[in-house]
């Protein structure tokens, strides 16, 4: 039996329960459509923003940094597709707290105490990650990627089909929309595999992984983590070793805490003389 003092549970029946849900589904929907709005004004300075690492890129190889709109309707879906990132950006917090007060009630005091930390951890991770791949993943990459027009530069000055005279020369012109699903996809990547520590260590207190076996499984962890890093960034060798050197001290982390919170665990079991260790049980 759970004690009364020990939970906030609702006794409302379910079509309360379902009305609930509704309001706050209408509050996070108005919300998000209200943050959209002013992220569509806004537009403008954040893709100043997005491009600044492909322009700094563009800039040191001596080029103007110059996009182009390929289709008519190009310009209008990337101010759509900026306007839709930044309004979700913005309506984040009020969404998370929406969910939470409506599951809050349904878990015991210890549950809450447990889950908040994770609610306010992972956008903190994930802006972590965004702003690693930003600011140390995307300049390299847009550099690597500009220098394959060197490459065709040397393939068509060394092609027998070019008249005698006649100079080659491939330069970017990148497609706006092109430029910003990449950059986007750079920074969706890193800020999800910057969930890792959120995701393991919340995994632990539900007890789905210890940290005994996270440790046996590093070399597993390894492979994934380097797949992960080959798929998600370009392919040379640097960035890969980036990635990985930034995400695999996450898992040594997770195991870290997942450790600490088993330890906590059993002190206070032991205190209460809940405590069972199967070693000694068997001895």
């Amino acid at each position: 039996m759970t004690n009364a003092d020990d939970t906030d549970g609702s006794s409302a029946p379910l079509m309360e329960h379902l009305k609930e849900l509704r309001n706050r589904i209408l509050v996070s929907v108005g919300v998000l459509c209200v943050a959209c709005i002013v992220g569509y004004l806004v537009w403008k300075p954040v893709f100043d923003i997005l491009s600044q690492p492909m322009c700094h890129a563009m800039e040191v190889r001596g080029q103007q940094c110059q996009f182009i709109l390929v289709k008519l309707q190009e310009g209008f879906f990337v101010a759509v597709k900026i306007a839709v990132w930044a309004g979700f950006a913005m309506a984040f917090p009020v969404i998370a707290f929406q969910l939470w007060r409506f599951v809050a009630p349904g878990l015991y005091r210890n549950e809450k105490n447990a889950f908040l930390p994770f609610l306010i951890a992972s956008p903190a991770m994930f802006v972590a990650g965004a702003a690693f791949a930003y600011y140390l993943i995307l300049p390299g990459a847009f550099a690597f990627f500009l220098s394959y027009q060197d490459d065709f530069q040397k393939a068509m000055a060394d092609g027998t089909a070019l008249a005698a005279g006649a100079s080659a020369g491939v330069v970017y012109q990148g497609s706006v929309e092109a430029f910003l699903s990449l950059t986007m996809s750079f920074v969706m990547a890193f800020g999800l595999c910057f969930q890792l520590p959120v995701l393991l260590t919340l995994m632990g207190k539900a007890g789905l992984v210890s940290a005994s076996g996270l440790r046996a499984t590093r070399k597993y962890a390894v492979v994934a983590i380097l797949t992960v890093a080959a798929v998600a960034t370009p392919p040379d060798v640097m960035s890969q070793l980036i990635m990985f050197f930034a995400v695999y001290p996450l898992y040594e982390i997770s195991i870290l805490l997942i450790s600490r919170f088993e330890k906590k665990k059993e002190a206070e079991m032991r205190a209460d003389g809940t405590w069972f260790d199967e070693d000694e049980g068997a001895a």
